[in-house]
């Protein structure tokens, strides 16, 4: 019940906070929300955060995402290696703060149109207190977006920890140092 609570003020304060979006599907409107706005979340294109609220939440429509810039609030990370492959990295909402949610933009060597499954948790390699995102490929920049939420407190040395599965089954870890 704590833990749940917790989560509850932890959604809020993503809410106001989060400008990067992933996609989700299943998305439910609450009793509070109008026809209209419960009809854009059941469509397929509905963006969520990583703790499932919406743009609409948060005042922000999912056709502003889709045709906005991609890199308007990323800032390079750089390349790191990541098993045999060289990925380009680019971190989004700011710097990571404890509690808060992170944007990890992952762009893998090569182009597999999504079929590589890429994971990242901000934290340390044992994932301890850590939220483990799903990378959401973007067809449209050939990336994955990825979002994840920085456990609290941070640890000492926090790195964004990055999990590539390729298409083969074949899978990788490594870390980029995030924007602190």
């Amino acid at each position: 019940m704590k833990n749940a609570l917790m989560m509850m003020v932890l959604g809020c304060a993503l809410i106001a906070s989060a400008p990067g979006c992933k996609k989700s599907e299943t998305e439910k409107p609450s009793s509070t929300e109008n026809a209209t706005t419960a009809a854009k979340k059941a469509a397929p294109d509905t963006h969520a955060h990583a703790d499932g609220t919406t743009h609409e939440a948060h005042g922000s429509a999912p056709e502003e995402e889709e045709n906005h810039d991609h890199a308007h609030d990323e800032v390079s990370l750089g390349t790191a290696a990541i098993g045999e492959l060289k990925v380009e990295f680019a971190q989004g909402h700011g710097k990571i703060e404890a509690g808060k949610e992170g944007h990890l933009v992952v762009k893998l060597p090569y182009n597999d149109k999504g079929a590589t499954i890429v994971r990242a948790w901000i934290g340390a390699d044992d994932r301890l207190k850590s939220v483990v995102g799903k990378g959401e490929y973007a067809p449209s920049h050939d990336d994955y977006d990825v979002h994840a939420v920085a456990p609290d407190p941070l640890p000492s040395n926090p790195m964004w920890w990055v999990e590539i599965q390729e298409a083969n089954g074949k899978k990788s870890l490594g870390s980029v140092k995030p924007l602190m």
